[in-house]
């Protein structure tokens, strides 16, 4: 690929206003733990609900995405639009409950709702097992994706790429923190953005592409263009439509989709200056991640199938790729080479700005559980503010080796997200239910985590018995329903054979973040505690149903739009305009119950 002088100094004059930012912000943000992981608690909503979506844009999203599209079609893209419900539900029920906690880590949650060893236990394990087992996947995966962008576009081997990213990456993320990481997201968005957008509009209308309209003759992009899944295909209606629909967006943990909020989410919420912020923060991400923001990808990956119909062709294009990389993610870089100078520079830097923005955020979130929910917690608790920056700082670098050092060993995106997907399978219920029932202690969640863990593992073990062999026992989209049910049931069973916390745990929890409900009836009782407040779940519940109305209709009628099918495009539009009025009185009534 042709990569000129004006593309070199795009791309460089791009990570040298990074870096300069992070280094700028450095005196500040090296204070101490709060500044560092939380900027001082002072964030608006705009400037969180930006890094949110930078950080989501990541260089994996475009391959997975483009993975997506290829094998399953436009509708496999169900597999994460149903977090759409998850976040939705975050931002009418869970961000104000979230910023009022005014933990420092959603970890530190365990110590306020939960009393006593097992709290202990369960903040100290968990900050390790999601801040450096599945933070090191997450960023493996996204790590990959640049792997595989070097080799199709720049000609490097993985651990160049490796090398180059990754240390620019961790050097601005240890001495930036958390400030450096929001105000470079802002920078990194339209970046992203533009070269996403960019991007979609050249390739579209390469000759060997024909422009739109041949795209959807294609017969091969025909099979593929369907938002919804055929539903004579039982198989593939369950596992891409039905099964995520009904049971995955609650149940399963995933990060930046986690139920009842979490995660980095749940760190920009609390960085945010008030409950306000805080939901205005998450709503506007949401827009932007499932409304506008698919479609410059998915018109790519439809293009790739008229220039890269197969395997094969990709492989007979890029013959240095490596086999045990060669995917149909590769469609969206191989694609990309075809850009012309000066845009080329800016799909580049667009991409540089995505991998900078997920993994800088990852290790910030990351080592913000090892510093404040481990370090702190379990080695040294009298550790000055200066030697847990300095922890986070050695943290942050650590986390980036490993997942380094993993991606190496990766093929492909879908492999890490599955594998995520189902080790969180079954506990989203609890993340839902522990802020408005009582009876949920520390133990349901310890059962919880372990179960799903190890019954993802039995299931992976006896796959060819339980659900592919010949006369396996189950259809193959039932793995995660029953991993969901038998987890469900192992938690539920914990929580009625185990001691409820304590009165005294549960009425300061109560009290700190008054969630109402019935599930709370008891401890009210109990404490006498007349808070006089409208239980806010309904009128959360109906705005999270219009939220999603708005959005999805906003992504099918841009979809719509796009394929020419003007009818039900006008329809869809009619529909975001009436639910966007409709949200803006239910939410303007919520303001009062708050």
């Amino acid at each position: 690929m042709d990569i000129q002088t004006l593309d070199y100094c795009i791309i460089f004059g791009f990570f040298a206003l990074v870096l300069f930012i992070g280094i700028y912000v450095s005196k500040k943000s090296g204070k101490n733990t709060t500044e560092y992981f939380l900027s001082g608690r002072n964030m608006p909503w705009w400037l969180l609900g930006f890094s949110m979506v930078a950080t989501t844009f990541s260089t994996d999203t475009p391959n997975l995405v483009t993975d997506f599209v290829r094998t399953d079609g436009v509708s496999g893209n169900w597999g994460w639009w149903v977090f759409l419900l998850t976040g939705l539900l975050t931002v009418f029920v869970y961000a104000k409950l979230w910023r009022k906690s005014n933990v420092a880590t959603d970890m530190e949650f365990y110590d306020l709702r939960y009393g006593g060893r097992p709290a202990h236990f369960l903040r100290g394990f968990r900050s390790l097992y999601l801040g450096v087992l599945f933070n090191v996947m997450a960023m493996a995966g996204v790590t990959l994706a640049a792997i595989k962008i070097g080799q199709v576009m720049l000609g490097i081997s993985p651990l160049q790429t490796v090398l180059i990213a990754g240390s620019i990456t961790m050097a601005f993320s240890a001495i930036g923190g958390f400030r450096g990481v929001v105000y470079t997201d802002f920078i990194l968005f339209f970046v992203a953005i533009a070269g996403a957008i960019g991007a979609a509009v050249y390739l579209v209308n390469l000759p060997e592409v024909g422009g739109l309209s041949n795209i959807l003759k294609n017969d091969l992009v025909q099979s593929k263009m369907s938002i919804l899944p055929e539903f004579s295909d039982t198989e593939a209606l369950m596992t891409i439509l039905v099964v995520p629909l009904a049971v995955q967006w609650w149940s399963a943990w995933y990060p930046g989709g986690e139920p009842g909020g979490g995660g980095y989410i749940a760190q920009r919420m609390l960085a945010a200056k008030n409950e306000n912020h805080a939901v205005g923060a998450t709503f506007f991400f949401n827009i932007l991640h499932y409304a506008l923001r698919p479609w410059p990808w998915i018109l790519v990956a439809l293009a790739s199938l008229v220039v890269f119909p197969d395997l094969e062709s990709i492989q007979v294009a890029f013959p240095n790729i490596e086999e045990s990389k060669l995917g149909h993610d590769l469609a969206y870089s191989a694609m990309l080479t075809k850009l012309p100078s000066g845009l080329l520079g800016i799909v580049l830097a667009s991409l540089g700005a995505a991998y900078m923005s997920t993994i800088s955020t990852h290790l910030n979130w990351g080592s913000s559980y090892v510093v404040n929910d481990f370090y702190k917690q379990q080695i040294n608790k009298n550790a000055s503010e200066k030697e847990l920056v300095n922890v986070g700082r050695i943290t942050t670098i650590i986390l980036m080796v490993l997942s380094a050092i993993f991606a190496l060993a990766l093929t492909n995106a879908v492999e890490l997200f599955d594998i995520i997907i189902m080790f969180g399978a079954g506990t989203g219920l609890i993340f839902i239910l522990r802020w408005f029932w009582w009876r949920i202690n520390a133990w349901s969640e310890i059962v919880a985590m372990f179960a799903s863990g190890f019954i993802s593992i039995l299931f992976w073990q006896f796959e060819a018995v339980l659900f592919t062999g010949e006369a396996a026992l189950f259809p193959d989209w039932a793995k995660f329903p029953l991993v969901v049910l038998i987890t469900t049931v192992i938690w539920l069973a914990t929580t009625f054979l185990t001691k409820p916390e304590s009165e005294e745990v549960l009425q300061k929890f109560y009290e700190k973040t008054k969630p109402g409900g019935p599930g709370w009836r008891k401890i009210r009782e109990s404490a006498k505690i007349d808070d006089g407040q409208k239980w806010m779940v309904p009128s959360g519940i109906l705005a999270m149903l219009l939220g999603c109305v708005l959005v999805y209709s906003c992504l099918f009628a841009t979809g719509n739009w796009i394929y020419g099918n003007y009818e039900l495009a006008t329809g869809l539009t009619v529909l975001v305009v009436v639910s966007a009025i409709a949200l803006r009185k239910v939410w303007g009534k919520m303001k009062d119950i708050f």
